[in-house]
């Protein structure tokens, strides 16, 4: 990981959990489940956003996921963008724990004018996370890790959501900054003499690591029930330093990237 990125990363990780000494209680909801054991939540996840990073035309994916939850045990507040995360420390507006996401992949099909260039396949990123509540309506989180399959590089997002509870309803929005080191950069971003010689269109581009994005996450969730819950967000980023200066962003792609998503919840008694 290049000196920039780590030196980003040790800034905004103590940012994000630098706070009062007496924590908040975070915003929650309440899950009423009748249950002995644990409770799951089962969602229907649709998303619609740039095909691959630095794309200017969307793609759809629509995917289930599935957590759980002790009986008792406080349901936070989860923001729209965050990874699969599962604590392994909860201590009142604290939380510490294990982090995944998925990445998809960059191919031809997605757009012909990537001709040349190397595909891309999906990556999986497991990590780690943080978060803090210094007061009951605001939220810090940090998630640090490390690509596989698609890329090996290391990434890391850092948000704050503010979050009122109005009813059954739940409003989120907050600030977003990423980073990545220079083989994340390389892989999305970068174009090697070979590939910029079989294209024609764009020329060699080597980026450095550092800041990726900066953007905004707006979230709202009503709660139909204690079982039902939609969720309807919307995601901006703005890619900036050597990821919006890529040709492959210049010439095909934009430094906007917008995503829009919808999520339903289910929760009910697992049995376990």
């Amino acid at each position: 990981m290049s000196s920039t990125v780590l030196s980003g990363l040790v800034v905004a990780a103590g940012f994000a959990v630098v706070a009062p000494a007496s924590a908040a209680d975070p915003v929650f909801t309440s899950l009423n489940v009748a249950s002995t054991g644990w409770i799951a939540t089962v969602k229907g996840n649709l998303g619609a956003g740039p095909r691959y990073p630095g794309a200017d035309d969307f793609g759809f994916i629509a995917y289930p996921s599935i957590s759980f939850s002790r009986v008792g045990t406080v349901q936070r507040f989860s923001a729209p963008d965050d990874g699969l995360s599962f604590s392994v420390l909860e201590d009142s507006g604290l939380r510490v724990g294990v982090v995944g996401r998925f990445q998809g992949g960059r191919y031809l099909k997605d757009d012909r004018k990537l001709f040349g260039l190397d595909k891309i396949n999906w990556a999986v990123e497991p990590g780690v996370f943080v978060e803090y509540w210094p007061v009951a309506f605001l939220r810090a989180r940090a998630e640090i890790r490390r690509g596989f399959n698609g890329h090996e590089g290391f990434v890391a997002d850092f948000g704050i959501d503010w979050v009122q509870q109005y009813g059954a309803f739940t409003v989120s929005l907050g600030p977003r900054l990423s980073l990545a080191d220079s083989e994340f950069m390389q892989t999305y971003f970068g174009v090697t003499p070979f590939e910029a010689s079989l294209n024609g269109l764009v020329t060699p581009y080597k980026p450095s690591g550092g800041i990726e994005s900066v953007g905004a996450t707006a979230g709202v969730t009503y709660n139909w029930s204690d079982r039902w819950s939609t969720t309807a967000f919307v995601t901006y980023k703005r890619l900036v330093g050597d990821a919006a200066d890529s040709p492959i962003v210049k010439r095909f792609g934009s430094e906007n990237q917008i995503g829009l998503g919808l999520t339903v919840s289910y929760s009910f008694d697992s049995g376990l």
